[in-house]
């Protein structure tokens, strides 16, 4: 005899004072039957009503959104965007809250996560808990920084250009981004149909007048003649190998940071914040204080933003190994450090290549991992190779403080932390850590 299904509760309302922020772009509150809500559009401390957007009655926690704000907090604000607000874009996650409250609510995401999984307080972190906007951000209440270099617009039934909506395959149509790049805004993706697309990512070089659009097109779908405002390269998703194949123009876009120029071929990784790459390398190298002669590893390292940093300050008797999964990104990280004996790039898995290379000892580390992080066998690893200083570059705080428990166990403790706001309006931050061995 087969159980009925639990009953939705999708659209079910409750008046609720809410808690804390969470993880994620959203804050948690209690029904007055004890039911977890994660709701988004809210601030601690306010009281609204929240409408549930995901849940039944058998679930442990319910998804809602502020549907109204009986008891607004000092830090809300009219959302900037047209497009913010319950059931609109996904985008952005605190368009209604003010620039310095959402930088607030994202040391107390990187503070809570600190001490439930890694057991550290900010201050045994070596941080004084603030999170640091980037140069130009400072904006007052109502204004927004255009920061995303690179934008994926979701395509309509009918070929117009929008954002997903949160934890939604439904387009939301718009007619401009307020947190795109000008180098993105530029070029008119959203004035344009896009008939038989299924995407349309949009690549604005900050290092240089580069452009680019990535179409992904529908099964069977013919490509568009791409007429836009400005002159762009054009490649496309192949519909079998998902592989990015050029159309016409460029296949790389050329980007600047710690006075080098890097090629970044075919939609590959680079930060997306005008300003994050060589405010990152920076806080790197900062922390690290590369001597010369050191031997350095940079995992996870792309087109070798942080290895050629290394290499430029180890000098000619130092050495640097890279290892990177892509392939492309591992042709353009040997074209962008050609002229450096010192460098050698290896492509593969971390977790793979690293024990092969049979390096028993090095001075230094700088791992930039994947959004899920470095993971235990990766960082007891490293922790044996006895480095004196590593670099931890993470753009999530959970996955970051399972690391720092990994490396606390390996007998490596935080030297000091640093956040940046590298991500206005979203729930992301990004945080550099320094570890040291225990002494």
């Amino acid at each position: 005899m087969q159980n009925a299904p639990a009953e939705s509760l999708i659209g079910t309302e409750y008046e609720v004072e809410v808690g804390p922020v969470a993880h994620g772009g959203h804050c948690i509150a209690r029904t007055s039957e004890g039911r977890v809500l994660f709701v988004r559009h809210a601030l601690p401390g306010e009281r609204v009503v929240a409408r549930v957007t995901e849940g039944e009655e058998t679930s442990r926690f319910l998804r809602a959104d502020a549907v109204t704000i009986i008891d607004p907090s000092k830090d809300r604000v009219a959302a900037p965007c047209p497009f913010a607000g319950p059931g609109r874009c996904g985008g952005c996650d605190w368009q209604h809250a003010k620039p310095g409250a959402q930088r607030r609510l994202k040391g107390e995401v990187i503070a809570e996560q600190l001490m439930r999984l890694a057991g550290l307080t900010p201050e045994e972190a070596g941080w004084d808990g603030t999170v640091m906007p980037a140069e130009g951000d400072k904006l007052p209440a109502g204004e927004v920084p255009q920061w995303r270099t690179r934008v994926q617009y979701a395509v309509d039934a009918e070929g117009r250009a929008g954002l997903r909506k949160h934890r939604s395959h439904e387009v939301e149509v718009i007619d401009h981004c307020l947190i795109a790049a000008e180098g993105v805004s530029e070029l008119g993706i959203e004035a344009r149909t896009w008939e038989g697309m299924a995407s349309v990512e949009a690549i604005a070089a900050t290092g240089s007048q580069d452009r680019q659009v990535v179409l992904t097109p529908k099964p069977g779908a013919r490509l568009p003649i791409v007429d836009l405002n400005k002159p762009v390269s054009v490649l496309r998703v192949g519909e079998k190998d998902k592989a990015i194949h050029r159309v016409h123009g460029r296949d790389f876009v050329r980007e600047r940071a710690d006075d080098r120029t890097y090629r970044v071929g075919e939609g590959g990784f680079w930060q997306v914040h005008p300003k994050a790459a060589q405010t990152l390398v920076l806080a790197v190298m900062q922390g690290l204080m590369p001597r010369k002669g050191d031997t350095a590893l940079d995992l996870y390292c792309g087109v070798g933003l942080f290895a050629g940093a290394i290499a430029d300050r180890v000098g000619d008797k130092g050495a640097v190994l890279g290892i990177e999964s892509g392939k492309r990104a591992v042709e353009d990280a040997r074209h962008n450090l050609q002229h450096f004996d010192r460098v050698r790039i290896e492509q593969g898995k971390v977790e793979t290549v690293l024990p092969r290379t049979r390096i028993t000892d090095v001075d230094l580390i700088v791992l930039d991992p994947p959004r899920a992080g470095a993971g235990k066998q990766t960082v007891h690893h490293l922790a044996a190779l006895g480095a004196r200083r590593i670099a931890y570059v993470a753009c999530d705080p959970a996955a970051l403080a399972r690391d720092l428990a990994y490396f606390r166990d390996s007998g490596y403790r935080v030297r000091t932390l640093r956040a940046f706001d590298l991500f206005p309006m979203t729930h992301h931050v990004e945080c550099v850590a320094i570890l040291e061995p225990v002494k």
